[in-house]
């Protein structure tokens, strides 16, 4: 199945760096995102022959490939991208992504489950781990497809943990990477799924030459659950590496200082208040994120520190996430109950003390990065959390990072920051006080060593460093 024309550098994700709307008018409209994988293919350049295998993730991607009729979406819909895009059954992408992906694995490695009642393995799962296992094979053929020979492949995430072992099967000359952008579970944690089934996860990623993570901890526990579960020695074939993905800071401060954003940050400063510190948080409103813990802690600084009282507002961004999945729309609206019942029960005429927004706008969270005087990070259990690496370089005034031990950027910040345990409301709520206590030199000082770790590995050089480590 090898390409002599094909392409020497493939990317695979489920999402793919453009999506599509069907306008009333019939016309379709592209629009473009963002993020590590863009950076790192931007940096390669537009002739370094490379192409992006994603899927089709709704009616409007679904009708782009249609019309493009088996053939790369249109250049300038994608940035000059040649960008291959998968329509695979809706009802087959439906149950590996929110069946298996978000409901089963994401649950997995961020130890999310409440074990009296769940996970339940019955014969529903089987039947969506079918569409999983699908789902993969689709993305290896793709690949298999694409790839000139002696190819170098990077395949994305937990959606795609069978992809490499399908792809080495296919195309044994290829050189194939798979990354993991979250935690990994320890053995323990791990071995609640089915053993036929963590097996196969496992051997998914051992098919790649090389398998990396975003920090050593997710690492060492990958290579302990494939001896537990496997009795594998896994130097013996795959190579692991780690790659702590880093903050854009030259986009970051660049967008960070268009008008929009100027915009917004006088905006903010007026719902904040004249002379009032700010504590920021900016998450999706994903289960691991602990919002609602974040909000009984900021509750137990007013109760226990009535001296902060009128002088803080914690202004909370918490974008929906998810919302198809009824656990995540109940967390959602669990957020706005508890930030509700904060304003109601301390808020006076001129003071409100949380300031919830739940619409996602990017602008808006720079602005309040730039406003920040404490940032708050307090992930249950996270991969990295970009939002600790990004709000030390935009803060004008220098922040306080209120920073979860089990955040993977721990590993890289914890010096630096305020560390706490993301379970404790009465530890987050003193570190909330220390932070906002902290001298301006001392915050200062800190702030530049994390901006400093922040942006020691930008994105376009995590990419490439992964490329590198393929040869």
């Amino acid at each position: 199945m090898a390409s002599t024309h094909g392409a020497e550098v493939l990317v695979a994700s489920n999402r793919g760096p453009v999506s599509y709307q069907v306008g009333e008018d019939g016309a379709l409209h592209a629009r473009r995102g963002g993020g590590g994988l863009v950076s790192g293919l931007s940096a390669i350049g537009p002739d370094a022959n490379a192409v992006w295998v994603c899927a089709a993730l709704g009616d409007g991607d679904r009708e782009a490939v249609r019309r493009a009729g088996g053939a790369p979406l249109p250049a300038e819909d994608t940035g000059g991208q040649h960008v291959r895009m998968l329509d695979i059954d809706a009802d087959v992408h439906h149950d590996a992504y929110n069946g298996i992906a978000n409901s089963v694995l994401w649950f997995v490695h961020h130890m999310l489950y409440q074990t009296p009642l769940e996970p339940v393995f019955d014969a529903g799962f089987r039947r969506q781990w079918a569409s999983y296992e699908a789902y993969n094979r689709a993305f290896a053929e793709a690949l298999a497809e694409e790839a000139a020979e002696g190819a170098a492949v990077l395949i994305q995430d937990y959606h795609l943990v069978l992809a490499p072992r399908m792809l080495r099967q296919l195309r044994p000359d290829l050189r194939i990477g798979h990354f993991s952008h979250t935690p990994w579970a320890p053995p323990d944690y791990f071995r609640l799924l089915p053993d036929d089934i963590a097996a196969e996860l496992l051997n998914g990623i051992l098919g790649a030459d090389r398998a990396a993570f975003l920090t050593q901890r997710w690492a060492d526990a990958f290579t302990d659950c494939c001896h537990a579960v496997l009795g594998a020695d896994v130097a013996a074939g795959t190579r692991i590496g780690v790659h702590g993905l880093g903050a854009d800071a030259d986009f970051l401060r660049e967008r960070a200082h268009r008008g929009d954003v100027d915009e917004w940050v006088t905006a903010l400063r007026e719902e904040i208040g004249e002379g009032r510190r700010s504590i920021v948080r900016v998450d999706r409103t994903e289960l691991s994120k602990n919002i609602v813990r974040g909000l009984l802690a900021f509750r137990q600084l007013l109760e226990d520190r009535p001296e902060w009282r009128e002088k803080v507002v914690h202004v909370a961004f918490a974008y929906p996430s998810r919302q198809d999945l009824a656990v995540y729309r109940e967390y959602t609206a669990e957020v706005q109950r508890v930030a509700d019942e904060i304003n109601a029960h301390f808020g006076t005429a001129g003071w409100t003390p949380v300031v919830l927004h739940v619409r996602d706008d990017f602008a808006r969270s720079l602005a309040a990065y730039r406003l920040a005087d404490v940032a708050l990070v307090n992930p249950i259990r996270d991969g990295m959390n970009l939002v600790a690496k990004e709000v030390p370089v935009l803060s004008e005034e220098g922040c306080a990072l209120v920073l979860s031990r089990e955040a993977g950027a721990y590993e890289e910040l914890g010096a630096d920051a305020i560390v706490v345990n993301p379970y404790d409301i009465v530890g987050t709520a003193d570190a909330l006080h220390r932070a906002l206590s902290m001298p301006a030199s001392e915050r200062t000082e800190r702030t530049k060593h994390l901006a400093a770790a922040a942006t020691a590995l930008p994105p376009a050089q995590w990419f490439l460093d992964q490329l590198h480590a393929l040869d």
